[in-house]
């Protein structure tokens, strides 16, 4: 465990001391997100902090690589093939910050990242740890995982409209999720619970850590395209790694629904993400328009429709994403039907917090002229 929160204290500290150069950098290079319609920010804000998340966690991976616990993890390339598809995502997201690029665009380059990660890393869907069943074949296995890394991707990137919403999200449910990993090593009996899921994750965390305090309201810097595509990106590598890995035979009757968790567990992790995009894709294919048609109607503008302010809504929305995430983790040692009690209170809790008495009750911090505009106007450069 020291290993891990070491890796996570490594990618924090990069993550945080490199956010100001990016922020520099994207001051200077125009990738700044001007006030449109749709966004809550009263002033503009530079974007682009998705390559100081980058920073910290090749910083982090590459301290790993030289640790003797985690040696047997780079006699693969998975490791290396998972930062190289996450450079990839992160330069096309730059390229995004800056020119503002299509979407037809964007969605091949990932396909092309997730495509070359696949092919030199070999993090790909074999398994459905659902009744044993398998993909039938390799086509249908890369298929899968293109897919399912594509839509983590654009699910965190629809969820970032608040300060602060999309790093603390995959911060929480990355812990839930490292949790899981870990105690799942422990429940095996591995002789050592040194794990790729869990070394990943863990650095992730840490990045995520890191740009926070620059990114939490009043932000100074967005993560941008760059970084909300990074950290989706891995997160579902992680839960690819992860999936076919459990031998259901092996689990304990009692732990016979988390054979199903490698599948469910990232979903917990993004669920709001994911619900978040579900909605956003059927309201605009409903209205006519194209799904990636911008609007004010994401689950966090509803949340500020109800009265909170910016920084409850995204407190709210994290207490929402520890209650999934932790939940899903906890099936490792409980039985599903403590779990399930917990999980039912603990939503009556946060739904009250949802719903309650908290609203309409502006935080001291911000000031008038809509949610976001704690930050300075940023003179922007040619």
């Amino acid at each position: 465990m020291r290993i891990y929160v070491l890796l996570a204290l490594i990618a924090a500290a990069v993550t945080y001391l490199t956010t100001p150069l990016a922020r520099w950098v994207a001051l200077r290079t125009g990738a700044i997100t001007a006030v449109r319609e749709r966004d809550v920010h009263a002033a503009p804000i530079p974007r682009m902090g998705g390559v100081a998340m980058l920073l910290g966690m090749a910083a982090a991976l590459a301290f790993a690589s030289r640790m003797p616990f985690l040696a047997g993890e780079f006699t693969t390339p998975t490791p290396w093939a998972i930062l190289g598809g996450a450079a990839m995502v992160c330069a096309l997201g730059v390229a995004d910050d800056i020119w503002e690029l299509d979407w037809l665009t964007k969605l091949t380059g990932q396909v092309l990242a997730v495509g070359l990660m696949v092919w030199l890393g070999h993090v790909q869907l074999y398994a459905l740890p659902i009744l044993g069943q398998t993909i039938p074949s390799s086509l249908g296995s890369l298929v899968a995982t293109v897919l399912t890394v594509v839509v983590a991707m654009n699910a965190v990137n629809f969820v970032d409209g608040l300060d602060g919403l999309a790093a603390g999200l995959i911060a929480i449910g990355g812990t839930g999720f490292f949790v899981y990993t870990y105690l799942l090593a422990a429940d095996r009996g591995a002789e050592s619970y040194a794990n790729l899921a869990s070394m990943i994750v863990a650095i992730l965390i840490g990045a995520c850590v890191g740009f926070l305090p620059h990114n939490f309201h009043p932000a100074r810097i967005f993560m941008g395209d760059s970084g909300s595509m990074l950290i989706g990106l891995t997160i579902a590598a992680a839960a690819i790694h992860v999936t076919g890995q459990v031998e259901t035979a092996s689990l304990p009757t009692r732990q016979g629904f988390p054979a199903f968790l490698p599948l469910l567990l990232p979903v917990f992790v993004l669920l709001l993400p994911l619900v978040d995009m579900a909605l956003a894709v059927l309201r605009r294919v409903g209205a006519g328009r194209s799904p990636f048609h911008p609007d004010r109607r994401h689950l966090h503008h509803r949340l500020l429709q109800l009265g909170h302010s910016h920084r409850r809504a995204v407190l709210i929305m994290y207490l929402w994403t520890a209650l999934f995430a932790f939940g899903g983790a906890a099936l490792v040692r409980w039985t599903t039907t403590q779990v399930l009690w917990a999980v039912g209170v603990g939503a009556v809790v946060v739904l009250a917090l949802t719903l309650g008495p908290l609203r309409g009750r502006r935080d001291r911090t911000e000031r008038p002229g809509g949610e976001g505009s704690g930050t300075a106007p940023v003179e922007v450069k040619a």
